[in-house]
């Protein structure tokens, strides 16, 4: 009698055992995902923050290099154009070149290219993080959902109610670009 109780309690601990293996299994995928969201958005954060302020920083560096060579075309057409080559007026467009130079000396990178190429790489390299997020959420997410589906498991997931999670979608008005005016 005693070993057929004996038994019995090895026989109910072991599948005590196997339901808080299973129950922490079910509760470690889900909590994947959870992380898994968050990064998603985190990245949409980011480039929520990122993406107007580096839009402006363009705009506002492409407008200072325009007014910087519109300024040195001005003053280089106003001289040429000068019949008398006034000595005064010289000395003042001499003077406005030194200041001009000055700039570009210590802006010697005075590209707006090179800003917009840096905009552009940021821009590929968050929306690359942020598929990879998708990437991978979905993938915990079919994880979960595969594990919780099959047998026994399903038993189990609906004992301890556990649901299934969804696919990250993307809304169809998301799918457009994002337009950014320079």
């Amino acid at each position: 009698m005693e070993s057929i109780v004996t038994i019995l309690l090895i026989i109910l601990g072991i599948i005590l055992l196997f339901l808080i293996i299973k129950f922490n299994i079910y509760v470690s995928l889900r909590n994947k995902i959870k992380q898994s969201k968050s990064g998603i958005d985190v990245y949409l954060n980011q480039r929520f923050d990122l993406i107007p302020n580096l839009v402006e920083c363009v705009k506002g560096y492409a407008n200072y290099e325009a007014q910087t060579f519109a300024k040195i075309s001005e003053l280089r057409s106003e001289y040429n154009n000068d019949k008398n080559k006034d000595l005064k007026k010289g000395a003042e467009v001499n003077s406005e070149f030194n200041r001009l130079l000055a700039v570009s000396e210590n802006n010697p990178n005075l590209k707006a290219n090179e800003q917009f190429l840096n905009l552009q790489k940021n821009l590929t390299k968050i929306e690359s993080q942020l598929q990879a997020a998708r990437r991978v959420y979905n993938g915990d997410v079919t994880l979960y959902n595969t594990t919780i589906s099959t047998f026994p498991d399903f038993i189990l997931a609906k004992m301890f109610g556990f649901k299934e999670a969804e696919l990250f979608e993307i809304e169809e008005y998301k799918k457009e670009n994002i337009d950014i005016n320079l």
